[in-house]
């Protein structure tokens, strides 16, 4: 087991290995390091991709590919939604790209909802 491993999440040092997996016993979450590793670029930034694998980076255009509820509405981003000028951020939640999206306003989509245009 390795000494310097400590859970992403909640930070806690008694993790195991699973096969590939490593879980953290005291929040039951469960990653793979190789694939940690492979996500952030040299300098350690987060690299987003889109759901093709494509890399994204601010100001970049984006289309929704499915029908997405807006949560606390009943308004829904309807797939093929061309969203313009987009900001990656640091979505703790998975919703790592802040945008404005026309007849909605401004809101946060998880990367794996969309694909570069």
């Amino acid at each position: 087991m390795s000494d310097d491993l400590k859970c992403p999440q909640c930070g806690s040092e008694h993790v195991y290995p699973d096969g590939e997996l490593w879980i953290c016993p005291e929040c039951a979450h469960e990653w793979n390091p190789a694939a940690a590793d492979a996500a952030t670029d040299g300098a350690g930034d987060q690299v987003v991709k889109d759901a093709n694998g494509n890399v994204l980076s601010d100001g970049d255009s984006v289309t929704v590919i499915k029908d997405l509820k807006v949560k606390g509405s009943s308004l829904v981003v309807k797939g093929g939604t061309k969203v313009k000028n987009i900001r990656l951020t640091d979505g703790a939640d998975g919703h790592n790209i802040a945008c404005k999206i026309d007849g909605i306003g401004a809101m946060n989509l998880k990367s794996e909802f969309v694909k570069k245009a």
